[in-house]
């Protein structure tokens, strides 16, 4: 397989500090059933130009079988179709973050996601024009 579909631990959002800068400054949008919260970031990562993090509310579901389940789909939907976000953000050279959060309450099917995720992706490459 490619490197250019990995999804690598330097693309993780882990950073608790940068996970709270994230929800208190950045800028969010819906695509139904994901909402995106993004912020753009000055050299906070060193080999990667963007860090993603994926979470779905124990709210809506009480199984952790099933938000693991949604959180698998939702970064295999990302990586693949990241590659336009990367070369867009490369060439423009900027870092952003980016929280992938799942608002529905039924168990998403993965070509449903793969599409929203290619607007996900349209969207943001708009923002950062």
């Amino acid at each position: 397989m490619s490197k250019i579909f990995s999804y690598k631990k330097r693309e993780k959002l882990k950073s608790k500090k940068l996970i709270e800068q994230l929800f208190a400054q950045g800028k969010s949008f819906v695509v139904h059933p994901i909402k995106i919260t993004f912020m753009s970031v000055e050299n906070a990562f060193e080999k990667s130009n963007i860090q993603v993090g994926v979470g779905v509310s124990k709210r809506n579901f009480k199984n952790a079988t099933d938000r693991n389940r949604i959180k698998r789909l939702i970064r295999e939907s990302y990586r693949l179709n990241k590659i336009a976000l990367h070369e867009h953000l490369k060439n423009t050279n900027n870092q952003i973050a980016i929280f992938l959060f799942y608002v529905d309450n039924e168990l998403p099917q993965f070509h449903t996601l793969q599409a929203k995720m290619k607007t996900i992706i349209d969207k943001l490459i708009n923002q950062f024009d």
